[in-house]
């Protein structure tokens, strides 16, 4: 009896205990009360946290979707912009009619897509089936207008994003990219290397919920919800130009059999390019169903022996060493032994010695044995260093991805042995891009500087205003004089020699043809493998563009510059004549 007493005081004690804490606890929460409340009684820094406090359970932040910026051509013709597209899922436990019934529904506006294939899908799992990706918004209004004996179709779901549009396809992929659909950033041309440009900057929304709990906008924030920048990407390419430089290339490309092709039009005063096409291609529309090879823009990424149209280069360079005047001729042998290698004119065969020529000549010829005696008169030192001048080791600075530089042999090795300066005074022995033989054709249209390729004109505004341009350098490489004498001899090519084909009826036109052995990545040449190209230069009496086209591994027999590239030269020529309106040469 004494111990269930003792028991029973225990429990009243804990009792006791637990209502005193309580009792604590309720007049704790009492006195704070009163003190916010009646008194008001509350440190400042206390103030301002409790403010945070409450302000954060009200306040909602906001990312709303941010369209990239559009893509113009130097016309104002839109090349790339964001879209609403749609993605069909169908959850096939919501069925009401028959899958078949339903497959043939779908099947009239997926009209690529087979019945089989739909009732496929249909079959993986009961919901959330993906069918159709990146529908346009007419698809998705005719799915969601799709009736089966008169009444809607149940469990179909559209579901809407924005996506990169490309209007043009691949007719300047090479120079636009894509974006990459996940991720929503550029992965390849202008898409990539401008990123900053096209993305613009997000904008945080913060909401505030009022006493009827409506989510509105803090003050000052409002106009995000409607307004952003209105800018465009404007690019210097001509669409026109552009599309016709397309078709040129890949006909001849066609009828050569050819592994790939390039053409570049380029202002030779500021270095703005109006078309760069590379071939193949590929559309940036549905990317991912090509290969990624395709994604690079060779004329600009991969090296190349840019045979004889790098000779007018180098007589401007023997014009600058003084070894070389306007009356100077060459006996010309057709053929010689240099270092114990043999060298031939390529018409050897046909023509044998061209004997006594002058300077223009050995440009229409494209005589090696011409340019080895001309260049040979260089100390090997001093042409080396020539060369360097040049920038041949120095990408030209053009705002794509993925430019490389071209590569010259170790000083060492190229002035120690006689057939190093032999070879590169026909252009090869040494590696450039396209680009960078265009940059030096440039260079002799315009007296004699080298100005920076690009393709991004600037951000403009809808009334024309420009808000940001690139800022662009040139660097002077001949004397103006030397500039125009060497442009005075490559027009003799087009109206005498080899660039006939290039030729435009009215228009003075200066030119060179290349016909050059295809460097095995081994070492040495590859057997039957060459690639032709033509540069030109439009129109003499005041030049203001030049060209340049290259066709890779032509496997027609008697594919030369002359017969495979400058014929495209000669309808890319018609075509940038009649849309710049460029009057006929006097």
């Amino acid at each position: 009896m004494p111990k269930q007493i003792a028991n029973e005081n225990k429990v009243k004690l804990r009792l006791l205990l637990v209502w005193l804490i309580l009792i604590l606890g309720m007049f704790g929460l009492i006195s704070r009360l009163y003190k916010l409340q009646v008194i008001g009684v509350i440190g400042k820094n206390e103030q301002h946290e409790l403010a945070e406090e409450a302000l954060k359970q009200r306040q909602y932040n906001l990312n709303p979707y941010i369209p990239r910026r559009p893509i113009i051509d130097r016309y104002n013709n839109t090349l790339a912009l964001d879209r609403i597209v749609n993605t069909l899922y169908v959850h096939p436990i919501q069925f009401k009619h028959q899958k078949l019934e339903i497959a043939q529904a779908l099947q009239t506006v997926l009209t690529e897509q087979k019945i089989d294939e739909l009732l496929k899908k249909f079959d993986l799992k009961n919901t959330g089936v993906m069918i159709e990706d990146n529908l346009s918004e007419s698809e998705a209004n005719q799915i969601r207008s799709l009736r089966i004996n008169k009444t809607p179709i149940d469990g179909l779901d559209l579901v809407n994003k924005y996506a990169r549009f490309y209007p043009q396809e691949n007719t300047v992929s090479d120079v636009i990219g894509y974006v990459q659909l996940d991720s929503r950033k550029g992965q390849a041309g202008l898409e990539s290397s401008q990123e900053k440009l096209l993305a613009r900057d997000p904008k945080v929304i913060q909401l505030i919920r009022d006493g009827k709990g409506n989510l509105i906008p803090l003050s000052n924030q409002q106009e995000i919800f409607w307004n952003f920048d209105d800018l465009k990407l404007q690019l210097t390419i001509a669409l026109p130009l552009q599309r016709a430089a397309r078709d040129a290339l890949q006909e001849q490309m066609k009828e050569v059999d050819a592994l790939r092709g390039a053409v570049i039009v380029m202002d030779v005063h500021d270095g703005s390019i109006l078309a760069m096409v590379s071939e193949p291609s590929y559309d940036p529309n549905n990317y991912s169903q090509f290969d990624i090879s395709l994604f690079k823009n060779w004329a600009i990424s991969d090296l190349y022996e840019p045979g004889s149209t790098f000779k007018p280069i180098n007589i401007a360079l023997a014009f600058e060493a003084g070894v070389i005047d306007d009356n100077t001729s060459i006996i010309d042998t057709g053929k010689t032994m240099v270092d114990g290698w043999p060298i031939l004119n390529h018409d050897f065969g046909e023509k044998g010695a061209h004997g006594n020529i002058n300077l223009g000549q050995i440009l229409q010829y494209s005589s090696n044995i011409g340019m080895i005696k001309i260049i040979e008169r260089i100390k090997p030192s001093t042409y080396y260093e020539q060369l360097k001048k040049l920038g041949l080791e120095q990408i030209t600075g053009i705002d794509l991805p993925g430019e490389v530089a071209g590569k010259l042999k170790d000083k060492n090795v190229f002035t120690r042995a006689n057939i190093e300066s032999a070879t590169a005074s026909f252009g090869q022995g040494f590696s450039v891009t396209p680009l960078k033989i265009l940059q030096l054709q440039a260079a002799i249209a315009n007296g004699g500087k080298l100005v920076t390729p690009h393709v991004v004109k600037g951000l403009i505004d809808p009334k024309g205003k420009y808000h940001w341009q690139p800022e662009l350098k040139t660097k002077q490489v001949f004397a103006p004089k030397i500039a125009h004498k060497v442009l005075k001899l490559m027009e003799t090519v087009v109206t005498e020699g080899s660039g006939q084909s290039a030729q435009v009826e009215g228009y003075r036109i200066a030119g060179k043809t290349g016909t050059a052995q295809k460097a095995s990545p081994r070492g040495g040449y590859l057997p039957n493998a060459k690639i032709t190209s033509f540069v030109a230069i439009v129109p003499v009496d005041n030049p203001r563009y030049a060209m340049i086209v290259v066709v890779d591994e032509p496997k027609k027999p008697y594919s030369f510059g002359s017969t495979v590239a400058a014929p495209i030269a000669q309808k890319v020529l018609n075509s940038l004549l009649f849309q710049e309106k460029i009057p006929p040469s006097n």
